[in-house]
């Protein structure tokens, strides 16, 4: 017998859930960025001190990029236990993990203290960061979700992706605050911990927060017919994984390419783009710090609206938006740079980020719409988890590789045109999800993605 689909949460439940969410996805993002920050500034000097200057710091984004190489393990883990168990206790789980690993890293010795042991620690406390970020995203947005109705749910479930601007703000801001406040020599010395121990007192807030919501109501519903079956007929559900990966591929390959634009246009907009601005440029590094600042904020407000509007138009439609205008954006962002003033820059980094906007914002709902309950967690965390490594993680490096090379920005706005098209082809394969109902969804998963216990 079906379960019976679970009402919408009330408006006021939903708004403490979304700020479970949001606060806590900032927290993660908060402590992944802070790292890359610092590993431009400091860890360089303080765990590679033996190195050429330019080795230490290639070495020290070496441990960054590290971060990236451990978030498809972490959605493999975090999806399978998060089907099985519930969303909200690997949200639990994923926070504890990026900010003791944060937390660990403010009170970790440097290479003056206990030699190359020091680079190690930092790499091991980097991977925990990244494999605890590979869980987070799914369960936050799921969480959000799985609680709303489908009239809403785009907008609802956009705001968990509020957290990655939020988390950047707050990371540049307190490390911002630090250098002006103190001396170079006090920074290196002392002064880098306190945004990493910092981390202990935000994880405490948001575990705080997350602890008083209550798990899904369609995950429960969809776990109690699971266990009726296997009562009543002793049928016991795959592996998510197994079940994801035989019923789900294309959906999980549609999500895959659909972050390709996404992924690669954001850190060549965010990172590289400090790069491009200060060596080919010559802007200072400040100028175009607060230009992705500025930026940022802006982006953190577009989200939402793009979230709404994808709940009147549908999932496709606003993505769509987003990767065209990202891909078309490319020749004018770096024309507006080349110009050398702040107004340019700035402009040419705030539409960027709003077009972006565009695809980050229905991303959240347009996965979770494609997948069963019971291995949603698993499929929406592999669909953006693993094209992470593939399009994130070397966009900064490939983009440097081809400037390096070429000495013009050509060949990098045909590379962010290149994922572009790609993510349109995705987009344009894919159904519109808009009006799925998430519980209505668990009960017409495939019927052969279960099996007699005596089998």
């Amino acid at each position: 017998m079906a379960a019976a689909t679970p009402s919408p949460t009330p408006p006021g439940s939903l708004k403490r859930i979304v700020a479970a969410s949001l606060i806590g996805t900032t927290i993660e993002w908060y402590d992944f960025f802070l790292y890359g920050s610092a590993a431009a500034l400091v860890f360089n000097k303080l765990f590679f001190p033996e190195s050429d200057p330019l080795v230490g710091t290639l070495l020290s984004f070496l441990t960054y990029a590290v971060g990236f190489a451990a978030r498809p393990l972490g959605a493999l883990v975090f999806g399978h236990y998060g089907d099985r168990l519930g969303r909200k206790k690997l949200l639990v789980l994923s926070l504890l993990l990026m900010g003791g690993a944060t937390f660990a890293i403010g009170l970790l010795p440097t290479h003056a203290t206990i030699g190359s042991a020091a680079p190690v620690l930092l790499t091991v406390l980097r991977l925990v960061q990244g494999f605890a970020l590979g869980g987070e995203w799914g369960g936050a947005v799921l969480l959000v979700s799985e609680h709303g109705d489908a009239k809403r749910r785009g907008f609802w479930a956009s705001w968990p992706q509020t957290g990655a601007p939020a988390g950047q703000l707050l990371a540049t801001g307190v490390l911002s605050a630090l250098t002006a406040l103190l001396s170079d020599a006090a920074f290196a010395s002392w002064g880098w911990r306190i945004p990493f121990l910092l981390s202990g007192v935000l994880v405490i807030v948001g575990l705080w927060i997350r602890l008083s919501v209550d798990e899904s109501p369609v995950f429960k519903a969809a776990l109690a017919a699971a266990e009726e079956r296997k009562a009543t007929a002793g049928q016991v559900e795959k592996m998510p994984l197994v079940a994801v990966l035989r019923h789900h591929w294309r959906d999980v390959l549609i999500a895959m390419g659909a972050r390709m634009a996404e992924n690669i246009s954001y850190y060549v907009i965010t990172a590289f783009i400090l790069v491009y601005a200060t060596t080919q440029v010559g802007l200072s590094k400040q100028t175009a710090l607060n230009a992705v600042l500025i930026g940022s904020a802006v982006h953190f407000a577009v989200i939402p609206l793009w979230g709404a509007l994808s709940d009147r138009l549908g999932r496709r439609p606003v993505y769509l938006i987003g990767a065209v205008g990202v891909g078309a954006w490319m020749f004018p962002f770096f024309t507006l740079i080349d110009r050398g003033t702040f107004g340019s820059l700035l402009l040419a980094v705030t539409v960027g980020l709003v077009l972006h906007g565009a695809m980050y914002a229905p991303q959240a709902a347009f996965f979770s719409e494609m997948f069963a309950t019971r291995m949603r967690y698993s499929g929406a965390s592999i669909g953006a988890q693993f094209s992470s490594v593939a399009a994130g993680a070397p966009a900064p490096l490939i983009a440097t590789a081809l400037l390096a090379d070429h000495g013009t920005s050509t060949p990098i706005s045909l590379y962010v045109i290149a994922a572009a098209l790609l993510t349109v082809v995705a987009i344009v394969c894919a159904r519109e999800t808009r009006d799925s109902d998430l519980g209505d969804v668990a009960e017409r998963a495939p019927e052969d993605s279960r099996v007699r216990a005596d089998a």
